[in-house]
């Protein structure tokens, strides 16, 4: 009894942050490969400096995130991810990720409504640190793209800090930005505004890999935009958008 006393007090240091994850192997060895999979990549990330690329040969990964809510340190959970390769403005629609994350939560029925998803689907659906690991082995140390990107990092960066203690270290690139810089006289900067004002196609809104795609269909046009205004490193382009 005293032995399970004791264990108990480790699992709540480790939860609190106070071990390494390589005492999760006590209690779940998948979940210690899983931690030990994206702590590694986050490190690897971090080593790199990506601002001398071109951006005509730069990977990206555009991706999107459906959750259950706006606030993922009280309470929301992620529900799915989507994610596709770009290659400068290239897509690759033969290299997309999806998958449902069960948020080991109810999910809201206006969610339910919005995203397709229900709490059946979610139930059968895998833990987030397996998505999570799958969704860093797909995107390597490429950049990542979204649109609105302060609700994506948020849930995360929430999600890589509460199962493995890191922090996003990716490049990530918010095609609101880009277009606030190439429309700056444009007031509706919504995915759906923008999409129609470059007379693309609007699909199946707020399903990860669909908005997913959509997204990087937007960032073909700006690419072709922004190679007619002489930017060819990522470090150009980061220095543009920092004055916006």
């Amino acid at each position: 009894m005293k032995d399970m006393h004791r264990a108990g007090r480790m699992w709540h240091l480790y939860k609190m942050g106070g071990f390494t994850p390589a005492i999760t192997s006590m209690f779940d060895a998948q979940s210690a490969q899983q931690m030990a999979f994206i702590r590694s990549m986050l490190k690897e990330q971090r080593k790199n400096s990506l601002f001398e690329i071109p951006l005509h040969a730069m990977e990206l990964v555009v991706f999107d995130l459906e959750t259950t809510g706006f606030y993922p340190y009280n309470g929301d959970e992620i529900i799915s991810f989507g994610a596709v390769s770009v290659i400068g403005g290239e897509i690759q629609y033969d290299q997309t990720f999806y998958s449902i994350v069960n948020p080991k939560r109810k999910i809201p029925d206006e969610i339910v409504k919005l995203t397709g998803i229900t709490n059946d689907m979610a139930a059968e659906a895998p833990d987030l640190i397996i998505v999570l690991r799958d969704f860093l082995e797909f995107v390597q140390q490429k950049v990542l793209v979204a649109h609105a990107t302060g609700h994506d990092k948020n849930f995360l960066n929430a999600a890589l800090w509460r199962t493995s203690k890191v922090s996003l270290s990716h490049r990530v690139l918010d095609t609101i930005m880009i277009a606030k810089w190439l429309m700056p006289k444009r007031k509706n900067l919504s995915l759906d505004s923008l999409l129609h004002a470059y007379e693309l196609p609007v699909t199946n809104r707020h399903h990860a890999l669909d908005d997913s795609l959509m997204t990087a269909q937007l960032w073909s046009k700006f690419m072709e935009e922004i190679k007619s205004k002489d930017v060819d490193t990522l470090g150009d382009l980061y220095a543009l958008l920092s004055h916006h």
